[in-house]
């Protein structure tokens, strides 16, 4: 197969889809690989790394998507490069389509087969594909509120660890799952007050034996959400639904009881967020304030340390790369976890959680209400 790695152009985007040693596994197979021309500037691989690894570089991102028959990428299309694909293209990258009607619109448009890392599965349930991002972002997140809550920033000038003598911060994890726990991981690593709260009991129960005590555990309803966020110095969103829409769990009129100068941190801001006064920010501008809280909202948190997200990407999605190389569309049939990663094919809106926050009445069929002002 021909395989096409563009630069990434998302603002502050600096990863590559595939890495040099990536390449050099798919060339050793046979498949040929069309890079452009300082796509792995970002993370300091130049061309003649790739060209080492048996690939051949391109002029620009025109070039690459007309000699390609899949695009690898890593963050969702922009539209110069949705307007660039064909129906006999398959795209593989993160897309995050549910709160983006614009993009869904344009790949429905471009007739081409696009498939999600974020909504590829395993055989446990789990998004082996998401999961090394939501490592490095829940990480990152705690770098991030660290920050943040410093007075010259705009936050309430706590030190996240406290010192002998001072309480340190009190932060809150909505959501316990790879975010979550790795955020958990990281404020409790610096002495912060941490909890986190999840709907799962079982999901509970597993953090419990994890953390040893070092992080507390609560069931979260309404009424504890809104309890541990008005008492936080720093509040982590980390909810995801699979495809979907993330769910609002911080309103308006909490900002307005909050600790002035707390701080949030959206990571499921590619999935719409899940503070209802969140929008996406970049790593040049990254954060606001609304009522005297700060919100970071950077979508593409892990591109800031794109030498390890890159590799640790690449680590995960290089699998599933290879199977489509070899096997083209026929992977779906061979591979159920691959195909649950399918979101658009001939036009079609191929995911039920996707589809639904669209607004299709169901999969495939009717006209979707966010895309009814064409």
């Amino acid at each position: 197969m021909r395989i096409g790695v563009p630069t990434e152009i998302k603002t502050n985007e600096y990863r590559v889809g595939l890495v040099p040693g990536s390449v050099r596994e798919l060339t050793a197979k046979g498949h040929e690989v069309f890079v452009q021309a300082g796509a792995g500037a970002g993370i300091f691989a130049d061309d003649n790394a790739y060209e080492y690894a048996g690939a051949k570089i391109l002029p620009d991102a025109a070039a690459v998507f007309a000699h390609s028959e899949m695009i690898v990428k890593v963050k969702e299309p922009q539209k110069v490069e949705w307007e660039r694909l064909r129906p006999d293209h398959i795209l593989f990258t993160y897309l995050h389509l549910a709160p983006d009607a614009e993009q869904a619109k344009g790949l429905l448009a471009s007739g081409a087969t696009a498939i999600a890392y974020e909504t590829v599965t395993d055989a446990n349930g789990g998004l082996p594909l998401l999961a090394p991002m939501s490592e490095v972002a829940g990480r990152l997140s705690i770098e991030a509120a660290a920050i943040a809550l410093r007075r010259p920033t705009g936050g309430c000038g706590v030190l996240m660890g406290g010192v002998p003598g001072v309480k340190p911060a009190k932060v809150v994890v909505l959501g316990g799952g790879v975010v979550g726990t790795h955020a958990a991981r990281m404020a409790a690593g610096l002495g912060a007050d941490v909890t986190i709260l999840d709907r799962s009991l079982p999901r509970l129960r597993q953090l419990d034996d994890l953390f040893q005590g070092r992080v507390r555990t609560l069931a979260s309803t309404m009424s504890t959400v809104e309890s541990e966020v008005l008492a936080a110095d720093v509040v982590v969103g980390a909810v995801l639904v699979a495809g979907a829409s993330a769910p609002k769990l911080v309103t308006r009129d909490m900002l307005k009881a909050m600790k002035q100068g707390a701080v949030l941190v959206d990571v499921s801001i590619d999935q719409g967020g899940c503070f209802e006064t969140s929008k996406p920010t970049t790593h040049a501008d990254p954060t606001f304030e609304v009522d005297g809280i700060i919100h970071y909202c950077v979508a593409n948190m892990p591109g800031a340390v794109p030498n390890t997200s890159a590799q640790a990407l690449n680590n995960a999605t290089l699998p599933f790369v290879l199977k489509l190389a070899e096997k083209g569309l026929a992977a779906f049939d061979r591979d159920p976890h691959l195909a649950a990663g399918l979101n658009v094919k001939d036009g079609r809106i191929m995911h039920q959680a996707v589809a639904l926050s669209l607004g299709f009445d169901r999969l495939g069929e009717g006209k979707p209400v966010a895309l009814a002002a064409e």
